[in-house]
């Protein structure tokens, strides 16, 4: 497909809307955010590493086509994965925000992006398709670079807004350095739609007051992005077309959350991997997907379950690891395991979780997001928590951290509290075989989310 920059519709009005100021899409027709222009980026391995979102945003439309090949860097990166990344990428220059306080690795060249275009004349020369990089994410180590392009990002998504739908604009809890953002930044460019981006010290009321604003029509996140909103109150402040959920299983408990405040919306969620690309989305409101998805191919992607994960086989799954002998990303066949388990429950495959997230007491194995989601089926419960605990004589127990809605608080070693404790196990009991019911569980005020607004998993 065309660079970035030549798919953007003629005329549009679309805008990257920032807490810290907006910038149309019109406004980089005759224009440049890059200190230097876009001649010095030419032909170049760029490490894209900046603070601030609509610094990317903008970037991003600048360099491909332009640049050979763009590394996407999230800003949790420390020094020495930072390091790491850019010799793997073998990056001869960093591109950050003007006032930003990077180190840059290996002395590469230094230059920056502001947040308002400057008018500079411009050559727009498309080359050979740039190569986008994306990291993995949920790795405590140096992440793997993952190699797409444009097309592989893109080649599914509409060039256009729907007919007689009115002006879209989207939003989104993600980072647009990660895959499942990205996405949703490319949708809303190639369709000329504006798009609010997030800020990670910004409060959801305020995060949602300018989504407002901006008359947000749809708004993706994962389903802990979306339990903190609802715990928030915020959520009254928007009346979106189009809700959608990623990254993390969808409980049937969320999506019902979700239902009973956006009434009129139509509720998604949808399954994707940096590695695999996006697998499908489900419109029906119902936890899980249909078992016809799997064994046969639905506009370009083929699925099927093996040893219990679901493997993916698509056109838009990415074209290789980046480095010296890395594993394979793809079978022979060309499926790739995601190491999601499913299991098939009434015609309908559920999710059970990460393969690598089982916890094993005793030799059996228990799937965290499934005692989660009883958890979450109580009316009092906000969003839990399940994990391993280790045992000298199981190896692990089951514990649970539970987050309460504000209406069903309770005070610590409280009568009440007990009550509530003892209502969840006992649901637990009636539900679950006995060696997945929690050994121990405690009332928290908030779970921690990592940079890519999944629960921090990390072992006890």
């Amino acid at each position: 497909m065309k660079s970035l920059w030549d798919s953007v519709p003629p005329a549009t009005r679309g805008a990257f809307h920032a807490r810290t100021g907006s910038v149309g899409f019109a406004e980089l027709g005759a224009a440049t955010t890059l200190n230097g222009g876009l001649e010095a980026l030419r032909d170049r391995s760029v490490l894209l590493a900046t603070k601030e979102q609509l610094a990317t945003a903008l970037a991003l439309i600048e360099l491909d086509g332009v640049a050979r090949r763009i590394v996407l860097c999230t800003p949790d990166l420390n020094p020495e994965q930072l390091a790491s990344v850019a010799a793997t990428a073998v990056a001869d220059v960093i591109v950050t925000d003007p006032e930003s306080d990077l180190a840059a690795p290996r002395d590469l060249e230094i230059l920056t992006v502001s947040r308002l275009p400057v008018p500079t004349p411009l050559a727009r020369r498309a080359g050979a398709p740039t190569e986008w990089i994306l990291l993995t994410s949920g790795t405590t180590g140096v992440p793997k670079l993952v190699v797409h392009t444009l097309e592989s990002l893109a080649g599914a998504l509409p060039r256009q807004a729907d007919a007689g739908a009115g002006p879209m604009v989207w939003s989104t809890f993600y980072d647009i350095r990660r895959y499942g953002g990205l996405q949703i930044y490319l949708r809303a460019v190639l369709s000329g739609s504006s798009l609010v981006l997030s800020c990670p010290a910004e409060p959801t009321q305020e995060f949602f007051t300018r989504g407002a604003a901006a008359g947000v029509t749809h708004i993706s996140g994962t389903p802990s992005h979306w339990r903190r909103a609802l715990m928030s109150g915020a959520c009254a402040l928007l009346n979106p077309k189009y809700v959608r959920l990623s990254g993390e299983v969808a409980d049937q408990t969320v999506l019902d959350n979700l239902r009973s405040v956006f009434p009129t919306s139509r509720i998604g969620h949808a399954f994707a991997s940096t590695e695999a690309g996006v697998a499908f989305d489900v419109n029906d409101g119902l936890a899980g997907f249909p078992a016809d998805y799997v064994d046969s191919e639905r506009s370009g992607v083929a699925m099927k379950v093996e040893d219990g994960t679901l493997r993916i086989r698509s056109q838009r799954r990415a074209m290789r690891y980046l480095g010296e002998a890395p594993a394979p990303l793809a079978s022979d066949a060309g499926f790739i395991d995601t190491g999601d388990l499913v299991e098939l429950v009434a015609g309908r495959y559920q999710f059970r979780g990460r393969k690598t997230g089982v916890i094993n007491v005793g030799g059996l194995k228990v799937h965290p997001e499934e005692v989660e989601s009883v958890l979450n089926a109580d009316a009092r419960v906000r969003m839990s928590l399940v994990r391993g605990r280790r045992n000298p004589i199981t190896g692990a127990v089951v514990v649970a951290d539970v987050v309460l809605n504000d209406s069903a608080q309770v005070a610590p070693d409280s009568a009440a509290a007990e009550r509530v404790k003892s209502d969840l196990l006992e649901a637990c009991r009636q539900r679950l075989a006995p060696y997945k019911v929690p050994s121990a569980l405690r009332f928290v005020p908030a779970l921690a989310l990592t940079p890519a607004g999944k629960l921090v998993r990390a072992g006890a």
